[in-house]
Formats: structure tokens, C-alpha cells, sequence
């Protein structure tokens, strides 16, 4: 048996995949469950089988998105839902994982990669970040929110749950009138428009994007508000002044470990006496790891999505109040399953921007992507922190009251 054939054989055990070998010759693997998709692929040359073993992780989707691996009916989400389905985070099985030679590699590899220095930091950035508005335009909701969104009910729309997001963030903030407040990472500056809409909060975003600032800054012209909300391109380290309120949604997951004790004492310097922070990013559900060749290579150099182990432990010791952690397990995949909607019923618009390559590239990222959360180790956390042990009430009723209210 061919070593491809013995892997899928161990991969596959519900639901069925059919694998058409370059010279025709067709395996089938798993059996049918109506709870699992049948799915067919094809391998387009003699090397597609060997670079799969010897790497999944990175190797899947370089073939995919070159063309050399293809899945029937184009939906490539199947292919991923299928294999990591038949191995979820909680069973523990792991099949999928790549030998043990490529992750000892790789584990010195990613965490060279991970030390986020400024100048590294702004290229990651730009990598990811600017890239075409148009693109972002046809996958996310009008606000552009690039974050988990905030699903009270599994049938929201991808408007209302993003609606939602903000909200629930905004209430944990406690706002008062007259708060000035930092939103490190700001996106496109919907957040901060909507604190300041909401709350009155005067709201200084900072982002290393180009292209992200250009239309914040848009925004807020537009809105009649850049005296009020303001944006800067600005690394988090050179920020200064003082902010009664600190919000950081989607921006952690590239400070990178070797710099997260920076990062969490520039927040707290940055907090006035009684200031509030409340810190919104993926995390993975095992202990401290590294992130995938293919994520990195690709998508997010120099990302990193932290256990929660890391987050307190870089915390330990700056006299920072750990004031409320929520785990949410469930949203961002199905937020990512609207965006890979969108993706598909845009292909033509996003194969003209780029090309069919990248078409493949972005799918393959938003597919994986959920699955990891729907079936994987990842998961979201929101983290407050205070400089006080009175900043905020002592019980998580304020939360709700506000929340209801803005939401209203």
C-alpha cells in the first residue's frame, strides 16, 4: 500500500474520501455517514502523494492552491471538514499532525519568526493587511469587522452578530463620559467609531496598516467626527499618553510571545490609575505551541495565537488585575463559514483582482480557518484587566444591563 493511501486510511473513518491517483488509478477511504461529506479529490502529478506525508500541514495547501491537488465540485471546505472532523481537538488523535522531524524544525523555526520587532512587525502587517480594499469589501460584513463576531443566536446574520461583537465590548469597557480611549490594531476604525457614537469617548486608534488607516480616517471625515476619533499609524510601543480605557480585538495573535511582556506593561503604563482593558483574541485551548508552516508562510507571517497559560503568565507580576476571562468556543466558526460563503459568491470578482491562485490560497485560509475552531484546538478569549481592583463592579451585571442596552 502506498504510504499516501496508508495515511488517508488512518485519516479517514466516517464519511468517504475518493482519491484519484495521477496515472487514473482511484482508493476509496472511510465509509458513509450522513453526518460526513463524501468528498472526491484528484492529484494532478507523481509528487502531490509524497509532499502530503511528509508535511500535511504545509503541503495541502501549496498543492491545492497550485492546482496539483483538486476536489470535486471546487468546495475545498469539504475536503478540510472531512479530515478534521474525523479528528477533532477532544479525541485527542491527532492524525494530521506532520513527523516528528518537520515539527522539531518547525518549533525553532516559528519561534525565530515570532520575535516581532518594529520594523518586522509593520511588514507582517502589510503582508496580510494591505492587500486590496475591494477583497475585504466582498467577504465582510459593511463595517468591516475582521474579528470573531458575537453570535447570540447560531441564525444571526453576519451584520447583526458583528453588531453584536461591538456591543458586547463595549459594555465590558464600563465606558463613562468624557473616557479617552486606545484601540490598539483598530482595523478600518468601526470599533472606535462606534464607542465614540455610542458613549461620546474621544477614541485614538493606532494600526500599521496603510491601507486600513487611509479608510479609517475616511470614515471619521466622513462621520464628521476626526476631531473626536482619531488614527494613527503607530506602533503600540511608541504610544504616549493616558487612556482611562485601553481595547484590543484581533491585534495579539501578531505581538508574538518573546514580546507579550512588553506589550502588556505598555498597557498598563498607558492606563490611568483606575483604567480598563479589555483584550479580544484567538487562543488555542492546548498549552503553548506554534503555529502551522502553511498559516505562516502564506497568510500570517509572525502569527501566533496564545494560550491562555501564556497570556496570564505574561501578566504575573506587573500588579495587573486579571478582572474577567470569557472562552468563546463556537462563533468564530461560524463567522469564518460566512465569510468562505461570501468568498465563493464572489470568485469571480476576487479571481479578477488576483488570480485563480490566489482564489485557492484565500479559500484554503478561510476554510481551515474555520475548521480549527468548529474541530480543532482554537477558540477565542476576551481578557479585562484593571490597574484597580474597584475599576470595575465587582460582579458582571454591568455587563449585561449595558450590553442589553446598546444593543437596544
Amino acid at each position: 500500500m502506498a504510504l499516501i493511501d496508508l495515511f488517508l486510511s488512518r485519516a479517514v473513518k466516517r464519511g468517504r474520501l475518493t482519491l484519484t491517483h495521477h496515472n487514473g488509478k482511484t482508493r476509496t477511504f472511510g465509509t458513509p455517514d450522513p453526518a460526513f461529506p463524501d468528498v472526491a479529490i484528484r492529484f494532478m502529478d507523481s509528487r502531490v502523494a509524497g509532499e502530503i506525508v511528509r508535511n500535511p500541514a504545509l503541503a495541502a495547501g501549496e498543492t491545492y492552491m497550485n492546482g496539483r491537488l483538486t476536489v470535486e465540485g471546487d468546495d475545498v471546505r469539504q475536503l478540510v471538514e472531512l479530515l478534521t472532523a474525523n479528528d477533532k481537538w477532544e479525541d485527542g488523535a491527532q492524525r494530521l499532525n506532520p513527523s516528528l522531524a518537520v515539527r522539531a524544525f518547525g518549533a525553532v523555526k516559528h519561534r525565530v519568526d515570532r520575535i516581532n520587532m518594529e520594523r518586522r512587525s509593520k511588514k507582517n502587517v502589510a503582508h496580510h493587511y494591505d492587500l486590496s480594499g475591494k477583497l475585504y469589501e466582498l467577504f465582510l460584513d459593511a463595517d468591516r469587522q475582521y474579528s470573531c463576531a458575537y453570535y447570540t443566536d447560531p441564525s444571526n446574520s453576519l451584520e447583526k452578530a458583528q453588531a453584536d461583537k461591538k456591543a458586547h465590548i463595549a459594555a465590558k469597557l464600563a465606558l463613562k463620559p468624557g473616557h479617552k480611549v486606545l484601540d490598539i490594531g483598530c482595523g478600518w476604525g468601526g470599533l472606535a467609531l462606534y464607542l465614540h457614537e455610542k458613549t461620546g469617548a474621544e477614541v485614538l486608534g493606532v494600526t500599521l496598516s496603510e491601507e486600513q488607516l487611509k479608510v479609517a480616517r475616511a470614515r471619521a471625515e466622513a462621520a464628521g467626527v476626526a476631531d473626536k476619533v482619531r488614527f494613527e499609524l503607530i506602533d503600540y510601543r511608541r504610544v504616549e499618553g493616558q487612556f482611562d480605557r485601553i481595547v484590543s480585538v484581533g491585534m495579539f495573535e501578531h505581538v508574538g510571545p518573546p514580546q507579550y511582556r512588553t506589550f502588556f506593561t505598555k498597557c498598563r503604563d498607558l492606563l490611568t490609575p483606575d483604567g480598563v482593558m479589555l483584550m479580544h483574541t484567538i487562543g488555542r485551548l492546548n498549552g503553548p505551541g506554534v503555529t502551522d508552516d502553511w498559516t505562516t508562510k502564506y497568510i500570517f507571517p509572525g502569527g501566533y495565537n496564545p494560550a491562555l497559560s501564556e497570556i496570564v503568565r505574561a501578566n504575573e507580576g506587573l500588579r495587573f488585575f486579571l478582572t474577567d476571562v470569557e472562552v468563546l468556543r463556537c462563533h468564530y466558526g461560524w463567522t469564518l463559514d460566512e465569510w468562505y460563503d461570501r468568498a465563493m459568491a464572489a470568485r469571480d470578482e476576487i479571481v479578477a483582482l488576483y488570480d485563480e491562485r490566489f482564489f485557492r490560497m484565500w479559500t484554503f485560509y478561510l476554510a481551515g480557518a474555520g475548521a480549527a475552531f468548529r474541530n480543532g484546538g482554537l477558540c477565542n478569549y476576551q481578557v479585562q484587566l484593571t490597574r484597580s481592583r474597584l475599576s470595575v463592579p465587582v460582579t458582571r451585571d454591568y455587563m449585561f444591563e449595558e450590553e442589553r442596552r446598546l444593543r437596544g
